[in-house]
């Protein structure tokens, strides 16, 4: 059951990750600018978002198994469409039902785990999977850089289809339907949106959300920047791409256990005033490194790998804080939350590439992004007391 849920979560980062060091043969065989072909990247986090908020809701009043099997067989077709795409227009299309359907896996995977498990059980499997979803974009690029020493990119999604396909059968046969019909909830719009509006309508969850959705931007802005900055500016080929992007990855896993270890001292609100801080001078450095050039390579990769690690303990727990305010709504606040990440996500990614995909665009983004959620946090995001009760659920969610 486990393994299952492993790889549902596992497919939302495969498919963002497995294709990016592709993106500039995709810009070159498609005869597109750099900025075009990463609208493609744009589409699939757009595709995560809505997913989130419309398949939450669905499994709750379908059941689990239902809206799966239906992303799934979603993310399937899109990864034909994706395969044998003519243009840059198809491609598109085709990745944001890629998003789209991945949404269904992870947000299922996760309502799974709460209708099986509870308490010190359900943080444990929590965090097995959490664990998956740091390995994941970690073997994806590598994963694509291999199948790109032997074919071309569109092979990139015939892996992925055979990936779902093999995802979707397994569901079939060993993810049981976890919610008794007598425990659905009618599938109304209007209490939905009433929900909605309601967490929208509280401060300090909106900054919360805020902050967690800026610190994906920043990630966002790294993963879509990185393929040609690395690849076309400083010459590193695909492979060494790929073991680049891994180590990022590597960062931000190592933070986010580190993160574990700090609650043990601090509340939440304290590590990611800390770290937001760290961010935001890395990112001056970076800015200051990326318009003079002197340090090359070096001066890439340092300021990157140190906001990386500030990410680390800032998106553990920006959503333990904000899901702590509203218990009562986890899945609705869990939906936007996730909908505000990949949503900021999408909106960044396409930034970078309008300011010239450099490395001067990446840090002044990166430290906007940081700037930006430090302000909040200290002004609308003040600590209450409700917040330190969010130590032990930043510990369950830590690495999401």
């Amino acid at each position: 059951m486990i393994a299952v849920l492993g790889l549902m979560v596992a497919l939302g980062p495969l498919t963002i990750d497995m294709y990016l060091p592709a993106l500039p043969r995709i810009a070159q065989d498609l005869t597109v600018s750099s900025s075009m072909v990463q609208l493609t990247l744009t589409g699939t986090l757009a595709g995560l978002a809505i997913g989130q908020l419309v398949i939450g809701p669905l499994s709750d009043s379908l059941g689990r198994r239902v809206p799966l099997m239906a992303g799934i067989g979603i993310h399937i077709v899109a990864s034909l469409i994706c395969l044998f795409a003519p243009n840059i227009a198809v491609l598109g299309t085709g990745r944001v039902l890629q998003g789209f359907g991945a949404a269904a896996a992870s947000v299922v995977a996760v309502a799974v785990v709460g209708d099986l498990y509870v308490d010190n059980v359900a943080a444990t499997v929590m965090s097995r999977l959490i664990l998956v979803l740091g390995v994941a974009p970690v073997i994806a690029p590598s994963l694509g850089a291999a199948v790109l020493l032997h074919a071309s990119w569109h092979w990139v999604f015939a892996v992925l289809v055979v990936l779902a396909a093999g995802l979707l059968l397994l569901a079939a046969l060993a993810l049981p339907e976890t919610l008794p019909v007598g425990h659905r909830r009618p599938l109304r719009v209007r209490g939905i949106a009433r929900t909605y509006a309601g967490l929208l309508r509280d401060p300090r969850f909106v900054t919360l959300v805020a902050v967690a959705g800026l610190s994906m931007a920043g990630l966002f802005g790294y993963i879509s920047a990185a393929p040609f900055v690395l690849q076309g500016d400083y010459g590193l080929n695909q492979q060494m791409f790929a073991l680049v992007f891994a180590g990022g990855a590597v960062v931000l896993i190592g933070s986010t256990q580190f993160n574990v270890v700090l609650l043990r001292r601090f509340a939440p609100q304290q590590i990611m005033v800390a770290a937001l801080g760290v961010s935001v001078v890395a990112g001056v450095v970076f800015i200051a490194l990326a318009f003079t050039g002197v340090a090359g390579l070096t001066g890439f990769l340092v300021p990157v790998m140190v906001i990386l690690g500030a990410m680390g303990l800032v998106l553990p727990n920006a959503p333990a804080v904000a899901l702590s305010r509203h218990a009562e709504a986890a899945g609705t606040s869990a939906a936007l939350l996730g909908a505000a990440q990949f949503g900021i996500g999408a909106a960044v990614a396409p930034l970078v590439g309008v300011l010239g995909n450099s490395e001067f665009a990446l840090a002044l983004v990166m430290l906007a992004g940081s700037g930006v959620a430090l302000v909040g946090l200290l002004t609308v995001g003040a600590p209450t007391r409700q917040d330190g009760s969010a130590s032990s659920a930043a510990i369950a969610t830590d690495t999401v």
